[in-house]
């Protein structure tokens, strides 16, 4: 997971807690009998979904595969201590971050380790082509034939349901196994599995182009909160709170609803962006859609790109999505924070890709704040092992004093995927700020009519009635992600703030949200292959972490901050705030003549007619006084700038 030599392009225009976190047991997954005695099973190291009655065939032996050997931290236990410190307020080691040097000297796996590690998988037949600068990972091939003997299992091909299709994916039959003398070296082998093809963006786009204007008039949106209202169909709710769904909002309207002025700009502040593939026309679009919403455009040199030797454009990766993800993620940063530097970390694709991306960024350390807007179906459908390797990562980081924003996920509980509720990962890692979604109807004035929590509810217009429309997990019709972890302990800074009967004991998912909802979303424009540049009305959490990462950057300048670090000690102590909305349920929905598709949902794909209830509990999640499933601690408002981390 290193990216191989990069090149950055300047364009115009084991370590899962804070101290007092714990990892929980493994997820169930692959059994295999005990290994000879002279080796150790790695557990976690297999995802849940290989298991024998989903095997449809063996690997082609001879095809070579490019892997990731993890290397241990060689004190991770002192390394959570030193994170949880540089990142809590009144700690007297508060905000005093190493260097990457410093992290490597201090926790990365020693010369005599590295050289250990080396030497055993030359003598295996696996050829050692690299290793990242923080020694998180050694790059290494062999054919499959080859890997399978080095690791102590048999590499087969297993049928799995992604987002409603099935796909047939590559996984090794049982745990992996390594000499018991490096079992204390190597934490995992990533790249034997396929499971990173389960990782998609999170975002929502607009289902057909729209803009404002005349095509937006045709289309029934409403510019502002009630603007326009459909009075010919049922009104469920008072006056003025039931509208068409609205155009999307301009960049200034954006910046208000954050209470944002101009002064705010992100100047001295870098943001990193992780995702898969790039957009070739990002900064054309950036910058054309600047022009029409009331941002910036971008200046020489603000926005630069660090990219992988190829890309793997697979069709389970669905690189066309990953693009627009780009776009948006670029977008929305450039929006709260128009003079912050960005730069996007780009994986080679949705797999390995998206890790060494993350791990580009860190070992790097050029970026003040790391936004992911991506994540996979529940805990399980990454092997535990190579979570763990992602939370080694988001460590560093921390170390570092690097925010790392994560969104929680478009599909809310995750029960019309996986069959039960949970959350998503990265953004259930203990080391991460999870962001959550909002609804929010802002008047012609700027000014919020309505804001709560992002999980609506579909309906259909039947013989003059709104009738709720019924998937596997009901009316639902997207939503913020959160819930409870099934892997990772209470980390000590949600201890006290989430209630105990949602908790129990382990880690919650949101901390805090932004902006979600595309049917009041945010304008992105975005050239795409069928319609060329058009502005639409983004959603999804996608949108939500990096309009978050662009408040971050907001409050580096404002307070003249190097930077915050991992956010979520500092953050729980905003809580009840003047800098912090508490969000909680509104009676209030839209109209609209078409339903956004998105994953996690069935709704209907034909035009028609139809009515979002927000906020209504859809699933099992719910905004509510305090901290929520949804919303996490609440949202930032006014003052969240000159508040942050003090």
């Amino acid at each position: 997971m290193v990216l191989r030599p990069s090149r950055v392009i300047a364009i115009a225009s084991g370590c899962a807690a804070l101290a007092g976190i714990a990892v929980a047991p493994a997820l169930a997954g692959p059994e295999s009998a005990p290994p000879p005695g002279d080796r150790s099973v790695v557990a976690g190291s297999a995802p849940a979904w290989a298991v024998p009655q989903a095997k449809v065939g063996d690997a082609d032996g001879h095809t070579v595969r490019h892997i990731q050997v993890a290397l241990a931290l060689r004190d991770p236990a002192g390394a959570q201590v030193l994170a949880k410190a540089v990142s809590t307020p009144g700690d007297a080691r508060y905000r005093q971050h190493l260097s990457p040097g410093e992290f490597v000297g201090r926790f990365a796996a020693d010369d005599g380790t590295v050289n250990q590690v080396r030497s055993w998988l030359a003598s295996q037949g696996v050829q050692v082509t690299g290793m990242s600068a923080n020694r998180h990972f050694l790059d290494a091939q062999a054919d499959i034939n080859t890997l399978e003997r080095a690791f102590g299992t048999g590499l087969s091909l297993f049928r799995h349901t992604i987002g409603g299709a099935v796909r047939t994916l590559l996984a090794p039959d049982t745990p992996i196994s390594l000499p018991r003398e490096l079992r204390g070296a190597i934490t995992t082998v990533l790249g034997l599995d396929d499971s990173g093809k389960t990782l998609k963006p999170q975002h929502i786009a607009p289902a057909t182009p729209a803009s404002p204007g005349p095509l937006a008039q045709e289309q029934h949106c409403a510019r502002w909160w009630a603007q326009s209202n459909n009075t010919e169909v049922p009104q469920r709710y008072p006056a003025g709170m039931q509208s068409n769904s609205l155009c999307g909002y301009n960049g200034t309207s954006m910046r208000a609803m954050y209470g944002l002025t101009g002064a705010n700009t992100g100047t001295g502040a870098h943001v990193g962006i992780v995702g898969a593939y790039r957009s070739p026309t990002v900064v054309s679009d950036t910058n054309r859609a600047a022009q029409q919403l009331g941002v910036p455009q971008l200046n020489a040199g603000q926005y630069k790109e660090v990219l992988p030797d190829r890309f793997d454009e697979g069709p389970d990766c669905d690189p066309e999505s990953w693009r627009g993800e780009h776009t948006l993620d670029v977008q929305a940063v450039h929006t709260m924070s128009t003079a912050a530097e960005i730069t996007y970390y780009a994986g080679k694709n949705c797999g390995e890709g998206l890790d060494a991306a993350f791990n580009a960024a860190v070992e790097a350390n050029a970026v003040d704040v790391i936004t992911n807007s991506w994540g996979g179906a529940g805990e399980d459908s990454v092997p535990p092992a190579t979570l763990d390797q992602f939370n080694s990562m988001a460590l560093q980081a921390a170390i570092q004093g690097q925010t790392v924003l994560v969104s929680s996920g478009d599909a809310g509980n995750n029960s019309g995927i996986l069959g039960r509720p949970g959350p998503q990962f990265p953004a259930s890692s203990p080391w991460v700020t999870a962001v959550g979604g909002t609804t929010v109807g802002l008047d012609q004035g700027n000014n919020p009519r309505v804001l709560t929590g992002w999980e609506n509810a579909g309906n259909t217009l039947v013989d003059g009635q709104w009738r709720p429309q019924q998937d596997k997990d009901g009316p639902f019709a997207g939503g913020a992600g959160g819930g409870r972890s099934d892997l990772y302990v209470e980390p000590d800074y949600q201890r006290g703030v989430v209630p105990d009967q949602v908790a129990g004991g382990k880690r919650a998912v949101p901390d805090v949200s932004a902006l979600a909802d595309s049917y009041t979303g945010m304008l992105v424009g975005y050239t795409d292959p069928r319609h060329g540049f058009y502005l639409g009305s983004y959603g999804g959490t996608s949108l939500a972490s990096p309009l978050l990462a662009g408040l971050v950057a907001d409050a580096q300048h404002a307070q003249h901050v190097e930077r915050f670090g991992f956010l979520n000690p500092a953050l729980y102590g905003m809580r009840g705030t003047p800098a912090v909305t508490d969000v909680v349920p509104q009676r209030a929905g839209v109209w609209t003549p078409a339903m956004h598709a998105l994953p996690g949902a069935v709704v209907p794909g034909a035009p028609g007619s139809y009515l979002v209830d927000f906020d209504t509990r859809p699933q099992n999640l719910q905004s509510g006084p305090g901290w929520d499933p949804v919303t996490g601690i609440g949202t930032p408002r006014a003052g969240f700038v000159t508040a942050l981390g003090k």
